[in-house]
This record gives structure tokens, sequence and C-alpha cells, in this order.
């Protein structure tokens, strides 16, 4: 091991994921069907945005893991990436970043999934949603059945993460029918004009819409981490990145059309979510249903998706345990069911501990806020590594070889797609720490916010140069 390096493969790691797993992993780690109400908020000019976001951020994201994930086909994936094109120091930072961020929104889909599974048992038990002693009992619960069927293997834990991306799939064709339906009976319910599809970039809820709808692309990082446990990694995670991002976007334009045309846009303005729109949906073409059908495959989705990313997060502790910038046990391997069992169960406890935190009392539910629009702007820098990494790899040929999934157009458009990468990851990251409207200190809300993201930076600076000094040691105690 040399500079901290990893060793190329992660030793006792089973290959449990083809391109079909890799393809519910990507719908269930990205889609989030909140975004639909979200998006439509803004009526038909939504649908704008997405087409917008889909090409700024999504096909340059898509293009760039295709071509990283192939020169670079090891666990760890953007830790590794950023590692071979800035070094060492970069590489921590961008895999601890992107650990903390999660820490995080494990806990906001835990509280999602913990309110919306209400909406099934019905309006008398929707109450509980305030109950701290529900949510946190359910939330643990939830939580570590996840971590300890991930110990368990991937090839029983992938399971989760099909069947929530299987879900996302139902749900969303359950939106089409509903839009579909109330169509035919009632005709559409908000006026779609050329007019009404351009949307106001001077106005600043469109902004932050715009990169609400930018961030609910993010994803695709996520399979390539665990590069060793995937079968025949390069050409599968291409596959699975082609199919599912036509899956994704499907999923998110013509579900947010079908809001439209199902409710008012005013209407869906004030509801708080898809089971709520579905309710309403229901309601206005006959099927009272639906809501709670939504509610449950919206449950399933998100419990899906937090499999998949409790999966893939678990490994960046893990390999930069390997490399003994964090504690080398994190590196340890389950002797029977090869996992990174270690990794899981500190993650799963770090979680615990943000998840309390988070319900304990309003004051500190206030600061969970905040915390969730800290996790946006760490992800978007997270992503400038990525984009970043491309050309310097491509100009080094770190990884060249026949089979490595290039971007088509040559070294011109290989930096044209990192440079707008960048821009649309830079603008979100700027956007997700603008104090929202009606805010009491908005200027405290931005210092806290950006303050916030380089307090997770000093750190994780302060956590690599120890691991450093600690090699360091032991190298030279090793060499006397």
């Amino acid at each position: 091991m040399t500079n901290g390096t990893p060793p190329g493969g992660g030793p006792g790691l089973r290959r449990a994921l083809g391109t079909f797993d890799l393809v519910l992993l990507n719908i269930a780690a990205i889609v989030g069907l909140r975004w639909l109400s979200t998006a439509a908020q803004l009526g038909p000019a939504s649908l704008t945005l997405w087409i917008i976001a889909f090409v700024l951020f999504f096909v340059p994201s898509a293009l760039t893991v295709q071509e990283l994930s192939s020169r670079i086909p090891h666990v760890g994936g953007l830790y590794r990436w950023t590692q071979s094109a800035f070094g060492d120091t970069h590489g921590f930072l961008a895999g601890w970043a992107y650990w903390v961020s999660n820490l995080v929104f494990f806990p906001s889909v835990l509280l999602f999934v913990s309110g919306v599974i209400l909406h099934v048992a019905g309006p008398s038990w929707r109450s509980l949603a305030e109950n701290p002693v529900y949510n946190g009992l359910f939330c643990l619960a939830l939580l570590w059945s996840v971590t300890f069927l991930n110990i368990l293997g991937l090839r029983r834990a992938k399971w989760l993460q099909n069947i929530g991306g299987l879900a996302s799939i139902a749900i969303g064709a359950q939106v089409l029918i509903g839009g579909a339906l109330a169509w035919w009976r009632f005709g559409s319910a908000t006026h779609v004009s050329l007019a009404s599809l351009a949307p106001d970039l001077n106005s600043l809820p469109t902004l932050n819409t715009f990169a609400i709808l930018i961030l609910a692309f993010v994803g695709l990082e996520l399979g390539p981490i665990l590069g060793d446990e995937i079968r025949n990694p390069a050409r599968s995670i291409r596959r699975a990145i082609l199919i599912s991002g036509v899956v994704i976007t499907i999923i998110y334009v013509a579900g947010t059309a079908s809001l439209l045309v199902a409710l008012p846009a005013s209407q869906i303005g004030v509801i708080s979510g898809i089971p709520e729109a579905m309710e309403a949906t229901g309601a206005r073409i006959g099927m009272p249903m639906f809501g709670p059908v939504a509610a449950a495959l919206l449950a399933l989705t998100s419990a899906g998706g937090l499999g998949a990313w409790v999966t893939g997060t678990a490994r960046l502790p893990f390999v930069m345990g390997l490399g003994h910038y964090l504690p080398g046990r994190l590196g340890a391997i389950h002797p029977r069911h090869g996992t990174p069992h270690v990794a899981l169960l500190v993650q799963a406890a770090a979680t615990s501990v943000v998840l309390l935190a988070a319900i304990s009392g309003s004051t500190v539910h206030e600061a969970y806020l905040l915390l969730i629009d800290m996790t946006a702007a760490l992800s978007c820098a997270v992503w400038v590594y990525i984009f970043a990494a491309l050309p310097v790899l491509r100009r080094r040929g770190v990884g060249d070889r026949e089979e490595v999934a290039l971007i088509p157009g040559g070294p011109r458009v290989g930096w044209m797609v990192a440079w707008l990468g960048v821009l649309a990851t830079t603008f979100a990251t700027v956007v997700s720490l603008i104090p929202p409207e009606g805010s009491a200190h908005p200027t405290l809300f931005l210092i806290k916010g950006a303050g916030g993201c380089i307090l997770v930076f000093a750190v994780g600076l302060a956590v690599c140069h120890r691991g450093r000094a600690r090699m360091l040691h032991a190298d030279a105690a090793a060499g006397n």
C-alpha cells in the first residue's frame, strides 16, 4: 500500500449485482416521487424545467459516470476517481463529504417513510405523524433492519432495492393512469399553452425549484461505489445507466404532467405529497383507494431507496478504512457474508444519533432542516469533483484500454460535458444555500449553511491529515 491508496480490488467482496439489479438500484436511489408535486406547483413551466435539468445535469452526469466507472471500476467509485485525479487528500474529502451528507439524508428518508405509512393505516393514525416516540421507534427499526439485511450480503439486500425500484415504476404508472382517467372524464385541470410552458427565470421560487429538479437526478454515482460487487462492472453500469435514465426521465416528466392534468396547479400547491395528490385524484374520479395504494407503494419505494443508499454509502468508510485515513477496522470484511459489516454498523449508529437529535425538540428540528440544505450543497460539491476528474483522467490516460466507454466526440466534447456539469452543480449549490422566503434571519441562515459546509470539509481535512500522520508513524515504526 502506497501513500494510503487502497488495493485495486475489494478483498473478500462478492460480485452479487448484475445489470438488472443496477437498473432497479438506480431507479430506487434517484426517483423521488415527492419531487413531482414540488415541480407541479409551478404549473406547466415545470415540464420545461425537467427537460432543461435533464440536459444540463443528467446527461453530463450519465456520460461522466459511465466513462469514469469504466476507467476505474473498483469499489469506492467517486472516492477512487477523485483520488486518482487530484490526489489522496481530495479523494478523501470527496468521499468524506459524500458520506457525511448522507448521514443527514438518511433520517429525512426514514421520517418520510414513517409519515407516509400512516396514510395506509387511515386518517385516524395520522395524528402520530408528530409523535416523536412513534417516529423514533419506527425509524430506528427500519434503519437497523436495512443495515442487518446488508450485513447478510448483497444477494439478500439487493431484493429490497429491487422492490423499491419496481414500486417506483408502479406508482409512476398509477400517477399516469390517474391523470389519464381524470383527463378522459373531465379534461385537463390545468390549462397548457406555449406561454405557460416558459419558466420565469427571474423568479426566486422558479430558480429554487429548478435547483431541486437538478438535485432530483442525483444518484448515478451510487452504483459504481459498489464496483467490486458488480458482475462485469463497466458493461453493467453502462447498460444500467441507459435503461434507468429513460425510465427515470419518463417518470419525472410524465408524472408531473399527469398531476397537472388531474388537479389544478393551485391545488397541488397546498398538497404535501403524492399520497394526498392521489387521494384528491381518486376523489375526483371516484376511486378512493388511490391514496392508500399510492402510500403503500411510496413506502416501498422509499424503503428501497434507503436500502440502495445504505448499501452504497457504507462502502466509502470501508474503502477509506482500507486506506487507513479512517480506522482500519472499518475496512473489515465479514468472514461469512463477505460484507463490510463494521462500516455498516458504524454508519447506522451515526445515523441513529442524527435521527434522534432531529426529533428531540423544535430547536434541534429547525437546525436539522438547515442540515438538509447543507446536504444538497455538499452533494453538489462532490459532483463538481466528479465532473472535474473527467478531463484530468482523460489527459493522463488513466485506465485507457479498448473497453473504456469514452464519451463520443473526442476530447473537446469531454471538456464541454465536464464544464456543463460543473456549471449546473455550482448553480444548484449556490441556490440551495439561499435563505427561503419568509426566513426570520436570512443572513444568519446563509452563514450557518455555508459555514456548516466549510466545517464539514475542515473536519475532513483534519481527519485526513491525522490519518496520514498515523500511516507515516506506522511506516517509520516498521522501518525500525
